[in-house]
């Protein structure tokens, strides 16, 4: 048994158990990863993948069970590895981060700006990513930290912490009927088409069910993964927007108004998620005390210390 066994039985599964493309990741060739497949299985006494002929269908119950192991012994390996850069290189290294348009272009500038005032040698690498890919993206183990709503709670392996609260607004464009409406109600809304977010991101399934409570049916014309692709279609005067209220600058969005919302539409709490079991720099510790001065390094490493799965 070797660590490259492990990195391709790994691959295996990350890609849909297409020997080619594993072959591909890990610039090696598809006969060379049948073998150390074939070897590994041997070496353990049963087989981990279901097969029809000599393609690879997907993970028996014992694969299921490896592969969670294989994802430790790697995710450790790397931790070692970690261990060694930090004892060399206190304030050295990068600080990967994956989170959404949203939470890139309007939350996290202050943050990232009082980081690198204080870590001026750590190199950061922002990944924006689709709510929905967020989670998988931290599961592979290449990413410190995640930034979402609603799509990393309670998914197994991760730990996550509330770190902020942030409200929807409603956007028009300059001149709108609805600026003169005070004060302002679903069904003044539900007048008009509406532009928001897909459904299930960024808080959407909150503005539903303000709809839903309130027997309003909304014609939700246009959808999108971001507010500033929902802002371009509300200055064409296409519908009202439904944005998170962080995503309005007053000083940029000069053809847009912010309409007086209070009250409609449930709060909504934003996720830092990290893997369990990822080993952590301090300047990592760091950034996320930053994010929300609650979550100090005690508290964050108890969380990381219980095994990925639980």
């Amino acid at each position: 048994m070797n660590f490259q066994q492990l990195r391709i039985i790994r691959e295996t599964a990350r890609c849909n158990f297409n020997l080619t493309e594993v072959a591909n990741v890990l610039l090696t060739s598809q006969s060379g990863v049948s073998k150390h497949v074939k070897d590994f299985e041997d070496e353990l006494g049963v087989e981990l993948f279901v097969r029809r002929g000599k393609r690879l269908l997907g993970l028996t119950e014992a694969g299921k069970q490896a592969i969670e192991i294989v994802e430790r012994m790697l995710i450790d390996a790397g931790n070692l590895s970690e261990i060694g850069s930090r004892l060399s290189a206190q304030d050295e290294g990068t600080l990967r981060i994956v989170t959404t348009h949203t939470q890139a272009r309007y939350t996290l500038p202050p943050i990232i700006a009082r980081f690198k005032q204080a870590f001026p040698n750590v190199r950061l690498a922002l990944n924006q990513a689709s709510p929905r890919d967020i989670a998988t993206i931290l599961l592979e183990g290449e990413t410190d930290i995640g930034l979402a709503t609603d799509s990393m709670e309670n998914t197994s392996g991760l730990a996550t912490f509330p770190y902020i609260s942030w409200e929807h607004a409603v956007v028009v464009p300059v001149g709108h009927p609805l600026l003169s409406r005070d004060p302002l109600t679903l069904d003044d809304i539900a007048e008009w088409p509406i532009i928001t977010y897909d459904e299930g991101l960024t808080g959407r399934t909150r503005i539903d069910d303000a709809f839903a409570r309130a027997g309003v049916v909304p014609d939700i014309a246009i959808s999108a993964l971001d507010a500033d692709v929902i802002k371009s279609y509300v200055e064409l005067g296409l519908g009202v927007g439904i944005i998170a209220a962080m995503a309005f600058d007053m000083e940029r969005d000069t053809k847009l108004r912010r309409l007086e919302a209070t009250g409609l539409f449930e709060t909504n709490t934003s996720s830092l998620g990290v893997r369990r079991g990822r080993y952590l720099r301090a300047y990592v510790y760091r950034f996320i005390e930053l994010c929300s001065p609650a979550l100090k390094e005690n508290l964050v490493r108890k969380a990381l210390d219980q095994p990925p799965g639980r």
